[in-house]
């Protein structure tokens, strides 16, 4: 909102304040003032001067030679170029040592021979916005109205001399969208009183209204008043030069006076209104009615509009005449013949029009207000104010009476709070008298009782609903920088990671650290990725989205393995071949084919590998990761997180290779839990993706953050050697190594310091059903040193029960 200070000093006393001390107090009160723009742009020496005579150059065809009267001593001659000069005009003289934009100086100078004593000023050389100027005055010379005083400053004529506060409202603060909302407002802050105008002078009609014009509202929701009254005899006209210049500072083209005052009075009431040609409407009735299915409207601008059943029209009964609260129709506009006019004032539902609005494009200065919701109480004295200005400026008849309908009354808002709870909301020690007068400066109409106020909102204020809307109010006008500041109290707590956030981020830090490269992807996906490869959850039903983006992005994951291959696809494409990725995210389950409750969200890990290793062998090879790799990186991450009991046992998967996958597994208190599976992907789907061997993992995250052990403990270095002693088996080929290794723990028992597979052997040396397995065993205690007889001893006893348990026998 565009606040021309010289037009809000008729409605307020702002006497000893200049407009950026205005802007500095709006501010602080909570209305924050973007820029006070000062209308005149350099402009200075240049006056109203009379044309008394226009002669051709004698050399130029292009010129003319001119006397012009500024009310000084001695007529000045003017050499001008424009060709709308005249004799007997009244136009913008620049004389010399006057001042233009830009830095132009005047100077007397001669043009081809004759001697120029100043300069006929365009309204775009004064620095005025050409986008604002009324369309006959955009071309050539300003032409000033007859009335206009010879020798008068140009500054005071166009009201150049004045600034304006460009308001940076919030939404609900749509009373200041008016010239006597900032009004009031600046007399709340200053302690001034406000002046309203008086909208009654010249409502002195002859006919009654009702015999003219006649009005419905079918749509009663969404119309809750329409107000209309009769004008007739109007001369269209341009309208006075000072209400131009008040509605060009507001930002809004002056056109003909009949517009520019339903504009200028949209602005000082905030309530729009709209004239209609009376003739042009059937029996010149109105009916406020919803629009029918492809109904069709050509609006104002010229462009035939096609409604929708959701949009308000006004028509005649007969046909749509104007879009209600955005734009009035052609059939109905006024034009230069128009004699008579029916004038709107309503109250429209604001969701209705902003929908209508935002649709069809047509954003004006009546659908901001009527989006914002106008003041119920202002529809009948803006129409008054306006019919009274058209009487004076157009030679209208006003009609006796108005012509209205109202299918809704606007309850007023009354609060009550007391002053106790106003201090203890902003630690202030007010007074009930300094409330009041609070009250009072802000136009509010209160009943006292000792400490208690009841507060009788006015309309206008839309935005105060509740007891602390009024005591925002007196802290804004108390000042902000008046409320004492204090220290805050209290018990307070430091914030902290959840047991499930800190192992995330303890796995996340591990994971990068070991080479992998964390991957974020939708928790949407195609619904063919879930039956390819269904992950863990392949008896949980597909969730759809009843208004996907995309066919891509339609269904809820059940797995993040899918879109992990995305990555390795992604990235191969790009020719990156060594991909290693994890992701921990959420899927989403669920047994029911139409969700009747919220899906279960379950946290994953899952990790990807694919293409060389990243490490370079000491023979200046690197290999192809496999199996073991993975589950490297997975033994590395339980063991850094504390976790005891993984296991391994052999599974065929969907989506799996069938002889290279196994089910991760780990020992509870209730007993062995699978918790997730490993493997090389299957070889038909690596085919369809173009991959090299890849090998992924999956598991539930949240049952390694239910068993992590994140404290770390601390151990003395060794004091006692220890004693090593490798053992070398064949077994079945069916016999796991894990088991091996438990049996070997078991009986070796708390002298075993380590244990560690370093070779498997297939091959010609051993029976073909056959498997040597090598294992190093370091035995060691912290009480002692061991003796090489127990030790061996205890060796024995180990490979007796290989033996008896696994059929072990000793590779020779």
């Amino acid at each position: 909102m565009k606040v021309s200070y010289q037009w809000l000093s008729q409605y307020v006393d702002v006497t000893g304040y200049t407009a950026a001390e205005l802007a500095e107090k709006l501010t602080r009160s909570g209305i924050e003032v973007d820029i006070v723009e000062n209308r005149n742009k350099g402009v200075s020496q240049v006056f109203v001067g009379f044309v008394k005579s226009r002669e051709k150059h004698p050399d130029a065809d292009k010129l003319s030679v001119c006397k012009v009267d500024v009310g000084q001593d001695e007529e000045l001659q003017i050499v001008c170029g424009a060709k709308n000069v005249a004799a007997g005009q009244k136009v913008p003289v620049a004389i010399v040592g006057a001042k233009l934009p830009d830095g132009l100086a005047i100077k007397r100078a001669k043009l081809r021979g004759v001697e120029s004593q100043g300069m006929i000023c365009s309204a775009k050389e004064l620095g005025l916005n050409d986008k604002l100027l009324p369309k006959e005055i955009q071309e050539g010379i300003l032409v000033l109205p007859e009335d206009a005083e010879i020798g008068a400053s140009i500054l005071d004529v166009l009201a150049i001399n004045d600034e304006v506060l460009d308001l940076d409202l919030t939404p609900n603060r749509s009373d200041c969208l008016s010239m006597l909302g900032a009004a009031y407002e600046i007399g709340a802050i200053l302690g001034r009183e406000v002046k309203l105008p008086d909208a009654e002078q010249g409502l002195n009609g002859a006919v009654q209204a009702s015999s003219k014009i006649s009005v419905d509202i079918t749509a009663t929701e969404q119309c809750s008043h329409y107000a209309a009254r009769y004008i007739e005899n109007v001369k269209i006209g341009t309208s006075p030069l000072w209400m131009q210049n008040r509605l060009m500072a507001a930002g809004i083209r002056p056109i003909n006076n009949i517009v520019d005052i339903t504009n200028y009075v949209m602005l000082e009431y905030g309530q729009p209104l709209h004239a209609f040609d009376a003739e042009k409407l059937a029996n010149g009735h109105i009916d406020v009615r919803m629009a029918k299915q492809g109904e069709r409207l050509v609006t104002l601008d010229g462009v035939e509009r096609t409604l929708e059943p959701h949009m308000l029209l006004i028509t005649d009964g007969e046909k749509p005449v104007a879009l209600a609260g955005v734009m009035g129709g052609e059939n109905s506009e006024v034009t230069d013949a128009t004699t008579s006019i029916l004038l709107e004032s309503a109250k429209f539902d604001g969701g209705t029009v902003r929908k209508a609005s935002r649709q069809l494009g047509l954003r004006s200065e009546a659908s901001l207000r009527f989006e914002k919701e106008v003041n119920p109480e202002a529809v009948l004295p803006a129409l008054n104010r306006a019919a009274s200005l058209i009487a004076q400026y157009a030679g209208g008849r006003v009609a006796i009476g108005i012509v209205e309908k109202a299918s809704q009354q606007h309850q007023p808002v009354q609060i009550t709070l007391t002053v106790s709870r106003i201090n203890n909301y902003l630690g202030t020690d007010l007074t009930a008298e300094q409330v009041k007068e609070i009250f009072d400066r802000l136009n509010f109409t209160i009943d006292t009782s000792g400490e208690t106020f009841t507060v009788h909102v006015p309309s206008r204020r839309g935005d105060i609903t509740k007891a602390v809307d009024l005591i925002e109010e007196v802290a804004r006008l108390y000042g902000y920088d008046n409320i004492p500041t204090t220290l805050m109290s209290g018990v307070t707590t430091p914030g902290a990671l959840t047991e499930e956030q800190a192992v995330r981020r303890l796995a996340r830090n591990l994971l990068t650290g070991s080479g992998l490269h964390e991957a974020i992807t939708y928790s949407f996906t195609h619904p063919e990725q879930i039956r390819e490869f269904p992950g863990a959850y392949k008896e949980a039903k597909p969730i759809t989205l009843s208004m996907p983006m995309s066919e891509e992005r339609s269904t809820l994951r059940t797995s993040l393995i899918p879109h992990l291959i995305d990555v390795a696809v992604y990235n191969r494409n790009r020719n990156t071949d060594n991909v290693a990725v994890f992701e921990i995210g959420k899927v989403f389950v669920t047994d029911e084919a139409s969700l009747t409750r919220l899906p279960e969200e379950r946290l994953l890990l899952s990790a990807l590998l694919t293409g060389k290793r990243h490490d370079t062998h000491w023979t200046g090879k690197s290999g192809a990761v496999d199996f073991y790799d993975l589950k490297g990186v997975l033994e590395n991450l339980v063991s850094y997180l504390g976790i005891q009991g993984i296991g391994y046992e052999a599974a065929q998967p969907e989506g799996f290779h069938p002889g290279r996958t196994a089910h991760i597994t780990l020992e509870t208190a209730e007993g062995r839990k699978i918790i997730g599976t490993m493997g090389q992907l299957h070889p038909s789907l690596q085919q369809q993706k173009d991959l090299d061997d890849t090998y992924v993992l999956e598991l539930e995250f949240s049952v390694l953050a239910d068993h992590a052990d994140t404290k770390i403990t601390y151990q003395p270095l060794p004091r006692y050697p220890s004693i090593g002693r490798d053992i070398a088996v064949v077994v079945n080929r069916e016999v796991q190594v894990g088991a091996l290794m438990s049996k070997v723990r078991e009986i070796a028992g708390s002298l075993l310091e380590t244990i560690q597979v370093f070779d498997i052997y297939t091959g010609d040396r051993v029976d073909a059903d056959k498997k040597s397995v090598a294992l190093a065993l370091v035995y060691r205690t912290a009480e002692r040193t061991l003796t090489d007889e127990e030790v061996s001893e205890l060796h024995a006893k180990v490979v007796s029960a290989l033996s008896e348990t696994f059929g072990a026998e000793l590779r020779k």
